[in-house]
């Protein structure tokens, strides 16, 4: 599977554009649309390189996410890849959540999961709140 076009548009709500580094919520560089790992303080980018970094990005959480194998719908597959590329993808495999969809828990235990990731910093934020709960919609959709 690969990711839908409404995830993409998603995930630049979600993450906004930056095109200079900064240090997100959990003090990691990032820049562009939440891309992280090769970013250094004073990067510069412009809006066209922000978009190619999510595809990569995207690219490879597409990757983790298939060879996982649980997501059997586009909700259930965009739901994942928007958690995982906000989280990391080993966060994901070790996760409460990921071990609810294989048993094939209740909507409510998986929704329940879901919300229980909304901190950064030990603090919670609206905006994760927020992205959690677009995500559970997304995969019972």
């Amino acid at each position: 599977m690969t990711v839908s076009n409404e995830l993409i548009e998603k995930l630049k709500e979600f993450e906004g554009l930056r095109l200079e580094a900064y240090l997100d919520a959990a003090g990691v560089p990032t820049i562009g649309y939440g891309h992280t790992g090769d970013v250094l303080m004073g990067d510069r980018i412009t809006e066209y390189w922000a978009g190619e970094l999510l595809k990569e990005d995207l690219e490879q959480i597409e990757v983790a996410i298939n060879e996982m194998h649980v997501a059997r719908t586009q909700g259930q597959f965009d739901a994942l890849v928007s958690f995982a590329f906000n989280i990391g993808t080993g966060r994901l495999k070790r996760s409460r959540l990921l071990k609810c969809i294989r048993r094939g828990m209740s909507r409510n235990e998986i929704r329940s999961e879901f919300k229980r990731w909304v901190f950064a910093g030990g603090k919670p934020l609206k905006g994760l709140v927020k992205r959690r709960e677009w995500e559970a919609n997304r995969f019972f959709d």
